[in-house]
Parts: C-alpha cells; sequence; structure tokens
C-alpha cells in the first residue's frame, strides 16, 4: 500500500496518507484539518517552504494581492481548477502584500504568478491571469497530473 506525504496546510505537519484513501476525506493526525478538499487555501510562507519540498502531490502556488485587479479576476477561475483536480494537484495562494519577503524569495516580478512544485523543486511558472481551463492544462505541465 503507497502512501503519499502531505503537509497539513494548516498546523504544517507532515501526514502520511494511503494512496487509496486520498479522495476519503484524508484529514490531518494532528489538527484533524483536512489534507485535500479541493479548495484554494491561503497558507503562510512557512508552510508553503515545507510543502513545496515535502508533498508527494504537486503543488501549485498562485501569488497575488488583494488590490492586483488581475489577480481579483482569476481568484474564482483558481477556485474552480481546484475543485476540478482535486486529489492530483494541491493549489493555494499566496498573499504577496501579506508576505512581501516571500514574493522576492521566490522570485515573483509580476501577479499573478503560478508556480508549479513537484519532487521538491519547482518545475514550471506563469504569470498573467488565466481561466480555469487554462490553470488545468498549466498545472498537467509535470506529466503526473491527468
Amino acid at each position: 500500500m503507497a502512501s503519499l506525504k502531505l503537509v497539513c496546510l494548516d498546523c504544517a505537519r507532515t501526514n502520511a496518507v494511503p494512496a487509496e484513501k486520498l479522495g476519503a476525506g484524508a484529514k490531518c493526525g494532528v489538527c484533524g484539518a483536512p489534507l485535500v478538499d479541493g479548495r484554494a487555501r491561503d497558507i503562510t510562507p512557512e508552510v508553503l517552504a515545507k510543502a513545496a519540498r515535502t508533498d508527494s502531490l504537486p503543488l501549485l502556488v498562485d501569488f497575488w494581492a488583494p488590490w492586483c485587479g488581475p489577480c481579483r479576476m482569476m481568484a474564482p477561475e483558481f477556485s474552480k481548477a481546484a475543485k476540478t483536480m482535486v486529489g492530483r494537484v494541491r493549489m493555494v495562494k499566496m498573499n504577496t502584500q501579506d508576505h512581501e519577503n516571500t514574493g522576492s524569495r521566490y522570485g515573483i516580478r509580476g501577479i499573478p504568478t503560478m508556480i508549479l512544485f513537484s519532487d521538491g523543486r519547482e518545475q514550471a511558472r506563469q504569470s498573467g491571469a488565466m481561466l480555469a481551463s487554462q490553470i488545468m492544462e498549466f498545472a498537467s505541465k509535470t506529466g503526473r497530473i491527468s
């Protein structure tokens, strides 16, 4: 029985989740938060760093800010894509206004920018607002997402 490593987006603890239980409402063994629920969640820089290097599932991060018009336009599309891709990719959001150092740490020069992490490193990057279908196509670039 293969298990996946997933970092809890609430408490940052690493969880081992049997692959066949992924769609059955897997929860964090420490805090009980859902690990894969199809929501695009805002996370902290610490959780991002740990999940990007640890997660067995690809992690797609939307770097955004509340004052950014294109970011606000893309937000519902990113959420739609997260619901559609549940169990295949985890989708999270990083507010670059609240966490300015994180934007510079990841070399964000314009927002919205998405970075796809897999196998502990950056696999792909795309800037500009996109529709849900375009986001899902971008997320599929690793070849591990169907």
